[in-house]
């Protein structure tokens, strides 16, 4: 089959419009409309709904998509490793998403040292909160995902990666500053958060609710986007936070910020891969992760 029409089709099923997919593909509107009736003609069948305000694939359609994902990530491979034998080198470039937490931390100093020892591979690390981040990868605008929360989703699959401690951070004068205090403590005391969407507040969230309580319940005073809003304004005594302890172990090495434990919540999280379910990874994606594997478990 014509791999051009077939990705004409699966970016308008992917993008629910035939303009953003033409502006995904960098080509004109009707293009795109072209090679989709191109590809309805040969099959004799109508493979998108355009009577609503987004563009559905049909019955037909649904199934053409998921064998054509199959057909164009094997062709993708295929290419990949074909080029990939010329010089024996890794090759290409490999799109990652992390969230805040792993993106910040762990993550740049894992590609940073793989680019190194594969020079002809160029990285872009791109940070979202954990929800775009699945988004971006389910869509194929990320070959892969490094999160913290794991939300069910069919167009992806979640891997385990390595596990990380979330802690209740606090200015080092703070009067819960090395102590294990009660739950109870915690209310009315400020409490500084990160967005909707963020894993570690998605942790947190769900370890109130084993315990009885509600995150609602506490004292949120400010909510200040992802990781380093709030560790800056705990820093800065405005506040305490719940937060990945791989981002502050500097802080917490200098003295600048302090923590505590909470009776009844045992916070971690564990960090996730994610892939698009039925993508074939390219070489580089492969490796990367073997790569990250060993090096984590170092």
């Amino acid at each position: 089959m014509d791999t051009k029409q077939l990705t004409a089709f699966c970016t308008v099923v992917e993008r629910k419009s035939f303009s953003q997919a033409a502006e995904r593909l960098g080509v004109t509107q009707p293009a795109v409309s072209l090679q989709v009736r191109a590809l309805e003609q040969r099959l004799g069948q109508q493979l998108l709904d355009r009577s609503g305000r987004r563009v559905e694939p049909t019955e037909a359609g649904l199934r053409l998509y998921r064998g054509a994902q199959r057909l164009l990530a094997l062709e993708e491979q295929l290419v990949e490793e074909v080029a990939g034998t010329r010089s024996g080198d890794l090759t290409g470039p490999l799109a990652i998403g992390a969230s805040s937490g792993p993106g910040g931390t762990v993550v740049p100093l894992l590609l940073c040292e793989f680019q190194r020892r594969n020079p002809l591979v160029t990285v872009a690390l791109s940070i979202y909160d954990t929800q775009h981040v699945v988004e971006r990868v389910a869509a194929r605008e990320l070959e892969l995902g490094v999160v913290g929360a794991a939300r069910r989703q069919r167009s992806v699959v979640f891997e385990p990666l390595f596990r990380d401690e979330v802690v209740l951070a606090c200015p080092p004068s703070h009067r819960f500053a090395g102590r294990t205090i009660a739950l109870d403590e915690l209310f009315g005391e400020p409490l500084l958060v990160m967005q909707d969407g963020a894993g570690v507040r998605q942790v947190i969230e769900g370890e109130l609710r084993r315990a009885g309580t509600r995150f609602k319940d506490l004292d949120v005073r400010l909510e200040l986007g992802l990781q380093e809003s709030v560790k800056s304004a705990v820093e800065a005594g405005y506040g305490i936070t719940f937060i990945s302890r791989s981002a502050v172990e500097k802080e917490l090495a200098s003295g600048a910020l302090a923590t505590a434990r909470v009776e009844g919540l045992d916070p971690a999280r564990e960090i996730s891969l994610v892939r698009a379910t039925g993508r074939s990874p390219t070489r580089a994606a492969d490796a990367f992760v073997e790569f990250a594997r060993s090096e984590l478990a170092a």
